[in-house]
């Protein structure tokens, strides 16, 4: 099959520190062409990939301080993708509702994974839009009300032979934040939870321009460098370490996030994660099992008083069996087929059993 694969600029694929998407989109990408699809990625031209690539600019957005006007460069990518549509069997994007109106327009079929979430504004070109195919990354990031043609659900996934397992924290023990330092992420309770149990803090990620504020006031007061630390943005092997040496991975998210990569990252290494009952945690997270769901800075205070039942093991196989690359792979592809089968009937009936 002839597959466009559609990420967005501001980061390469795959990311060299923070970029779930893009992370996202490479392992698919590179899985697809281990299966002997014809793939090819438009991203950054900075990107690296087994498929074609195909880039209207160098180097990721943000490395970039000459780039005044993203937008311009995602209008270029979007109108190269569709010029080209015939060229293709399928196009998915990865770019929010910014391929919609594009989609409409061609007859190869375009399915949009919602990797965000919906907000008062998005919501308007969502619903004019949709009838057209979506794939939700977790059921509870669906919203019935705005009637969207939700085909699938597929579960992110990683390379989990790319996780060194650890199967048991360092000496001595600490816990670990991974992320973006925003109020969403709930930076601010990690620091909270860690400062009322005398637990050591280490937290890694990157703080966006609309988040300095945030960081500035309610986080680097508390940084001393030696309970609560800040390591900075961490690349994959770092990521892997800070959080396959911890005791347990903290994710007080604040909003309906709707997968969160850290969870199944943390697990993969080996280490549990105490999430707060939001969004997708309860879909990623088996309870009590390979990390603890709560509900208040209290209830992860309690949770960590039994973090040691947890079998490390049990949290590495729970990621091997739901949450690899290839299960997320599986689940694209039926996507792929089912949607090409629709819009050409016979035809992709015929072409969907060629490739399997």
């Amino acid at each position: 099959m002839r597959i466009a694969q559609i990420a967005p600029l501001w980061e390469r694929v795959p990311p060299t520190t923070y970029g779930g998407t893009e992370l996202v989109v490479s392992l698919l990408t590179e899985e697809l062409v281990r299966r002997g699809h014809e793939v090819t990625l438009f991203a950054s031209g900075d990107s690296i990939t087994a498929a074609t690539l195909e880039s209207v600019h160098a180097q990721a957005l943000r490395l970039d301080p000459t780039v005044k006007e993203a937008s311009i460069y995602e209008m270029l990518q979007l109108s190269q993708v569709y010029q080209r549509a015939n060229e293709f069997d399928v196009i998915h994007s990865h770019m929010g509702c910014a391929a919609l109106p594009y989609a409409s327009l061609v007859k190869t079929p375009t399915v949009h994974t919602l990797h965000g979430v919906f907000t008062k504004d998005n919501e308007k070109m969502f619903m004019h839009a949709r009838r057209q195919p979506f794939i939700s990354i977790s059921n509870s990031q669906r919203e019935p009300r705005l009637g969207l043609n939700c085909v699938a659900t597929v579960y992110n996934g990683v390379n989990t032979s790319a996780y060194k397992f650890y199967p048991k924290p360092s000496d001595p023990p600490y816990l670990a934040f991974l992320g973006r330092l925003s109020p969403e992420k709930g930076t601010h309770l990690a620091i909270e939870v860690a400062k009322r149990t005398g637990w050591t803090l280490k937290m890694a990620g990157k703080i966006d321009p609309v988040d300095v504020e945030y960081y500035e006031k309610e986080i680097k007061p508390h940084i001393d460098g030696e309970q609560i630390q800040f390591l900075g943005e961490a690349n994959h092997v770092q990521k892997n370490i800070l959080m396959g040496n911890a005791v347990a991975t903290l994710f007080p998210i604040t909003w309906r996030e709707p997968f969160g990569l850290v969870m199944i990252e943390s697990m993969a290494s080996g280490t549990p994660v105490i999430a707060m009952e939001l969004g997708s945690t309860r879909e990623v997270i088996a309870d009590g099992k390979t990390g603890f769901l709560c509900n208040s800075v209290e209830e992860f205070i309690d949770s960590l008083a039994k973090i040691y039942t947890i079998d490390r093991q049990v949290c590495r196989q729970h990621v091997e069996v739901n949450f690899s690359a290839e299960r997320m792979t599986d689940g694209y592809e039926a996507v792929y087929q089912k949607v090409v089968a629709e819009r050409f009937g016979q035809n992709g009936r015929a072409l969907t059993q060629s490739i399997q």
